[in-house]
């Protein structure tokens, strides 16, 4: 098995871009998204997608982004990858991939066995589907919660998209994770930080440490 690949979501400071490749992740999430307290504004995340280290795709986190919204962080940031992280619907996904031209990963929430065939529905669509906990009724993050959801539901799967592992992985339990789903990538935001959009670089060294043992194992 290949060491799986990694993406820290929710990066804040060019401190925390340095931690991230140091450690080895493979992405860099960058959250456009003002309830979140790892929100940038186009001026801070362009300033830090220019000093992101070579080799970590930038990832542009975005929650039901009208066309000038993401206009205006594509023409500011550059950007290598578009996260979806809404209820966008599977032509919404389409349409968004064919107006930038960059690759599409859609977060699609799983509680239940009820919210499988949605993976397969927007497979058709994206480039990449981000399998993340779905959250509660009523919460103000489509994400970042540091829910877990039972990863028993897509063990075995057939994918037909590359995929990544969301959803309340820590250092801890993201060789678990890895183990039972056979993910090949997984994404983690709330599980390596200090406090909430507060990046912990020792936390992020022992993440990437414990998936890439999952892999030897």
């Amino acid at each position: 098995m290949t060491a799986p690949r990694v993406k820290f979501c929710g990066l804040t400071s060019a401190e925390d871009l340095e931690a991230a490749a140091q450690a080895g992740a493979s992405y860099a999430g960058f959250v456009f998204f003002p309830k979140s307290p790892r929100n940038l504004s186009l001026d801070a995340a362009r300033a830090l997608a220019l000093v992101a280290p070579v080799g970590l795709a930038k990832v542009a986190l975005v929650v039901d982004p009208d066309d000038a919204a993401l206009d205006a962080i594509l023409a500011q940031v550059p950007i290598d990858m578009i996260q979806l992280h809404g209820a966008e619907p599977p032509d919404r996904v389409a349409a968004l991939r064919a107006r930038h031209g960059l690759p599409v990963m859609k977060a699609v929430g799983i509680a239940s066995a009820a919210d499988l065939p949605k993976l397969a529905t927007y497979e058709a669509v994206a480039d990449q589907i981000l399998v993340d906990a779905k959250p509660a009724a009523g919460a103000d993050l489509p994400g970042g919660n540091g829910l877990a959801f039972e990863w028993r539901l897509i063990a075995g799967r057939d994918w037909v998209r590359p995929w990544m592992l969301a959803g309340g992985l820590t250092p801890d339990n993201v060789a678990d994770a890895i183990r039972l789903t056979g993910a090949q990538q997984v994404d983690v935001s709330s599980g390596v930080e200090a406090a909430p959009g507060v990046k912990d670089a020792a936390r992020m060294k022992a993440f990437v440490q414990a998936a890439r043992g999952s892999a030897a194992a």
